[in-house]
């Protein structure tokens, strides 16, 4: 898959791989529509790259496909620049004011 191609482009392709693989696991669009919750229109929708995401997952899981997932768009991890950004604002020492307001609220009997 080339990473030039325009949005549509990539969604059609995905769309045709959602075909195969409802062809591969020998199912009828109609029969994928009942798994996943939707009508047998947006199941070809589906197929030309026209739908919306959360749609697109529960056809996926209708073939069993969500554990690519993982391979489709991988977890990121935080980069090192971003986690010395995040850890320069963590709390490093106590103030000491809350000491001080304790003692201010406490009874001297």
């Amino acid at each position: 898959m080339s990473y030039e191609r325009t949005a549509s482009a990539i969604a059609e392709e995905l769309g045709e791989r959602l075909k195969q693989a409802r062809l591969n696991h020998d199912l009828t669009q109609a029969e994928v529509a009942e798994l996943s919750g939707v009508t047998r229109k947006t199941v070809l929708n589906a197929e030309k790259g026209k739908v919306q995401l959360e749609i697109f997952v529960a056809i996926m899981a209708a073939l069993n496909l969500t554990e690519q997932l993982d391979l489709f768009l991988p977890k990121q991890n935080i980069s090192p620049i971003q986690l010395a950004k995040l850890q320069g604002k963590k709390r490093q020492r106590a103030s000491g004011l809350r000491k001080n307001n304790i003692e201010e609220d406490t009874p001297g009997w």
